[in-house]
């Protein structure tokens, strides 16, 4: 239960996880008991606090660390980290894939979850990251390019720039924004022009390596309560991989 693999549902409202018994069940609740074994027995990463703005807070999510939970469970999530930690109601405003490291958003009410969901959903929020890649993409495109290819059905668009390339290890460093927010769409694009992200498990080939080496490395935007120009990043080197 305190792990968020509960739910209930009374008087035909929707299920939601109950945390802890509150009240004698019922003729006609409904109960959802949801058991998977090595989901529970997860300890997960912890994720860094970067910044807590009241209405929202900035994060660094780690590798390995769900965005958000299912209804097996969401004790091995951030948003549930951040219940915890600030002891506040906990909104997604946008995913960072449970492989990938970095800087990621989290409302602490309604309004703010509308708020800067909208900014994401409108393009005015920056999203920078680093993406260790298989190849020498110098040699094959340049120093920098453009991917503008749909994803199901749905324009996509991902810019990025050398940063540097390792002729030993035939590999290349590139920083990466993106437009618009498709599902895996840095992996697949990149994927897409035969440079797929190191130790991606689902995208490319020749791209076997310890852990994915893709980051979220900084978001920037205007604050829509009023706290001008919010710049948020991770530490990162010049030698920071994805």
């Amino acid at each position: 239960m305190a792990k968020g693999a509960v739910w209930v549902s009374r008087g035909g409202k929707p299920l939601h996880r109950l945390r802890r018994v509150k009240a004698a069940v019922r003729v006609g609740d409904r109960l959802e008991l949801n058991y998977d074994a090595a989901l529970l027995a997860l300890v997960p990463p912890e994720a860094s606090l970067l910044r807590d703005a009241g209405r929202w807070s900035a994060w660094v999510k780690p590798a390995g660390l769900l965005s958000q939970g299912s209804p097996w469970g969401d004790h091995a999530s951030l948003l549930r980290q951040v219940e915890l930690r600030l002891g506040r109601p906990a909104f997604l405003v946008h995913r960072l894939d449970r492989e990938v490291a970095g800087v990621i958003l989290v409302a602490h009410d309604p309004g703010a979850a509308a708020a800067l969901s909208a900014l994401f959903r409108e393009g005015r929020i920056l999203k920078r990251y680093r993406a260790e890649v298989a190849g020498d993409v110098e040699a094959a495109h340049g120093r920098e390019g453009i991917v503008d290819a749909p994803l199901d059905g749905k324009p996509a668009r991902t810019l990025w720039t050398i940063l540097s390339v390792d002729p030993l290890r035939r590999t290349t460093l590139l920083e990466v924004t993106i437009e618009t927010g498709r599902q895996h769409q840095i992996r697949r694009h990149l994927a897409g022009i035969g440079h797929p992200v190191l130790g991606d498990p689902r995208y490319g080939e020749g791209n076997r390596a310890e852990g994915l080496r893709l980051t979220a490395v900084e978001l920037a935007f205007s604050d829509p309560f009023g706290a001008g120009t919010v710049d948020l990043r991770a530490g990162v080197t010049d030698e920071t991989p994805g």
